[in-house]
């Protein structure tokens, strides 16, 4: 027997497909960690830089309306002038007496609505730190995406009889309504305009409902999914609705409150 014959003899063609193989899996590789890298940059940019510009344009806008309102008296920029202390009330008629203060007897909203996008209130709630702005209308390109809440339109305005309904983002986009879970009953929620600051207490928390769940911001807001949530009565209320579980957009929760108070500027 030949002193090779139990030599291993490697082709060409063996080497060219390990070499293919290897240069396979190496390629293979360097797009998953190329796919790996941008979803983390999406997700930073989602998480992170969307919160980040939003929160910061948010913050110049209600820096923008106090020195507008600093600046312009009552009557300024379509602003109704405060109410005559003689004569019956033109407004909205009287919200009930509660314990903390009398509620107004008029509204100090501005005259005619709010063009479309048009920042022109700003929601503070204390207990969540939060103070943002309040737009016309919830398109997420011109009002949610800047981190502002939304008013739905065809809702009451603030200080207003009926139902003064806010949406915002839970996350992402400044998401100011992150923590809206945190609420409870009594809390407070002001509301600050051109002519006057309004205050609502916490009075109903709808932990979860259906998206198209059109009942939380009627005038008398009542559920349509869970009846035994809302009310049944006319009133001066707010609701705040914003997406549930955290990052989906599954279902809606809803919180609402009663007027309670009002400041003029």
């Amino acid at each position: 027997m030949p002193a090779w014959s139990g030599v291993r003899v490697v082709r060409h063609s063996d080497r060219r497909r390990r070499a293919r193989r290897r240069r396979a899996l190496w390629g293979g590789a360097e797009a998953l960690v190329t796919v790996g890298v941008l979803l983390m940059l999406l997700v930073v940019h989602q998480l992170w830089w969307t919160n980040r510009e939003a929160r910061r344009g948010a913050e110049r806008q209600v820096a923008a309306l106090e020195r507008e309102w600093g600046h312009q008296g009552y009557g300024a920029g379509g602003a109704a002038p405060p109410p005559s202390t003689s004569g019956s009330p033109t407004g909205p008629q009287s919200a009930p007496e509660t314990a903390r203060s009398p509620a107004p007897r008029r509204s100090y909203t501005p005259v005619g609505l709010p063009r479309s996008s048009q920042a022109y209130a700003v929601l503070t709630i204390p207990r969540l730190g939060l103070r943002v702005p309040v737009a016309e209308g919830v398109s997420k390109a011109d009002v949610l995406n800047k981190g502002y809440v939304g008013h739905y339109r065809g809702t009451g305005q603030p200080g207003q009889a009926g139902n003064f309904a806010l949406a915002g983002h839970r996350n992402t986009h400044g998401e100011p309504f992150r923590y809206l879970p945190r609420l409870r009953r009594g809390d407070a929620i002001e509301v600050e305009t051109r002519t006057a600051t309004y205050t609502y207490d916490v009075d109903q928390i709808l932990p979860q409902t259906s998206a198209t769940d059109s009942g939380v911001i009627r005038p008398v807001p009542r559920s349509l999914v869970r009846p035994a949530y809302g009310y049944s009565e006319p009133g001066y209320y707010i609701t705040l609705t914003t997406c549930t579980p955290e990052f989906t957009s599954r279902y809606r929760m809803a919180v609402w409150g009663k007027l309670v108070s009002m400041r003029p500027r």
